[in-house]
């Protein structure tokens, strides 16, 4: 499973798809307390997750051994899901949904209380980690994500350099620029769209903030027009459309392959992609498998400056919570303490921490040294733009529309650009008004 990063910006407000009702009435304000005496904690625990690749090979079981030496009373069962949301969604009209699980993002976030049982007052929580106002309800935190995740380009180093470029551009015509120089003077394929796959669109969700370096950028989608002039989203989508209107990308998008791509980049047959820090681990490993230089393997953030810095948000990746019905909330929480806290998943990840002062992973110094300040956008109205989005039917987290812009740009669409972008614009701005935000 690799979508994560499209919904690592959108989890904590994520809106209820009817017929996901829930039976979490009876049991609304639950708790799950951290253990005081790890020998006394017992319990089977099921822990729902996407990382089907790390189920298959044996990782998650070798963390569940570690966890053990410390809890030793409390067995941990995997269930990998491929087809994560859709699966989850059903099984909580009922009561069995595992004992921790992926918060998915079907669930409003008024609704968490109803389905998860709380880890602890925000307050709290907040002095050691990052992210929590994401699942926040009524001052109470009812997940944690075990990474943070940022936003940007993975891009092939040696391609770029041999295309003469060698410093990150900062400008999207820049960015342009290069592209065509990639082009022109390499065999690779500038940008891959990934279209096929569908998220790896959705992810351009994730440029908002990163051109104004606004905490804010959330608040600007809940309270007025993501595809104004000079705009986040508006900047983000014209880039998109640019490079696939000057034919800079794969020759016929509909058959792109994400698994193939990951090689492909790593070989140099790809120069670039629209991700997050979570696909380095994961392009830098199909290098080893394809016998070529992980090191080659670069990540870049989006084009754009203010001050002469580039900046880059910084969310949460899926979090994880408890069954507000497990049997076992204490070993269901211990298990979400220790993964985030000690398990070593996000430095095996190559992934931002989610504890609040720990040091940026090795691959990210490139980061450092350019100065490249963080961001953590805050999702305090991350509910109301969920809403917003669904009444518009916009579907600013979902592939459909930026499959539509693609389709556009190649020609595949009748149209223009503005009256595209205009077309959202308003769509957008009457559910907004509707909804009275």
């Amino acid at each position: 499973m690799n979508r994560r990063t499209v919904l690592a910006m959108a989890v904590g407000a994520a809106l209820l798809i009817p017929g996901c009702t829930g039976t979490g009435g009876s049991s609304k304000g639950a708790d799950a307390k951290a253990p005081d005496d790890p020998s006394k904690v017992t319990g089977t625990i099921k822990v729902l997750t996407v990382r089907t690749d790390l189920v298959q090979d044996g990782t998650m079981k070798k963390y569940a051994a570690a966890f053990n030496k410390t809890y030793p009373k409390v067995k941990v069962e995997f269930e990998a899901l491929t087809n994560y949301e859709a699966e989850v969604k059903i099984r909580m009209n009922t009561e069995n949904y595992g004992d921790v699980l992926l918060i998915p993002a079907v669930i409003k976030k008024a609704d968490y209380p109803r389905f998860f049982a709380s880890l602890g007052t925000q307050a709290e929580r907040a002095k050691k980690y990052r992210f929590t106002d994401y699942t926040t309800v009524d001052g109470k935190v009812y997940g944690q994500s075990p990474v943070g995740v940022s936003p940007g380009f993975v891009y092939n180093k040696r391609i770029w350099k041999e295309a003469g470029v060698t410093e990150w551009p900062t400008t999207p015509a820049e960015f342009l620029d290069a592209l065509k120089a990639i082009k022109s003077k390499t065999d690779a394929i500038p940008y891959y769209t990934n279209f096929a796959a569908g998220w790896t669109l959705s992810g351009w969700t994730s440029v908002n903030g990163s051109v104004h370096c606004d905490p804010k950028a959330t608040d600007k989608l809940a309270e007025g027009d993501p595809w104004a002039q000079g705009a986040d989203l508006r900047v983000g989508d014209t880039l998109l459309y640019d490079i696939v209107k000057a034919g800079l990308v794969e020759k016929d998008p509909t058959t792109s392959n994400w698994e193939e791509s990951k090689p492909r980049t790593a070989k140099g047959e790809i120069a670039t992609q629209w991700l997050g820090t979570w696909a380095i681990v994961q392009f830098q490993d199909a290098a080893r498998k394809a016998g070529v230089n992980p090191d080659d393997i670069g990540f870049m953030p989006f084009p754009a400056q203010v001050d002469g810095k580039f900046c880059a948000p910084v969310g949460p990746d899926y979090n994880q919570g408890v069954n507000v019905h497990s049997q076992h909330k204490e070993a269901a929480r211990a298990w979400i303490d220790w993964f985030t806290d000690k398990s070593g998943y996000v430095e095996d990840n190559l992934a931002i921490p989610p504890v609040k002062g720990a040091a940026l992973p090795a691959v990210m110094k490139p980061y450092e040294d350019a100065g490249v300040k963080f961001i953590e956008v805050d999702d305090t109205k991350g509910a109301q733009v969920k809403q917003i989005d669904n009444q518009s039917e916009v579907g600013i987290f979902a592939p459909e529309y930026r499959k539509n812009l693609v389709d556009l740009a190649r020609g595949a669409r009748k149209g223009s650009l503005d009256g595209f972008l205009d077309d959202l614009s308003k769509r957008w701005t009457d559910a907004r008004k509707n909804l009275g935000s």
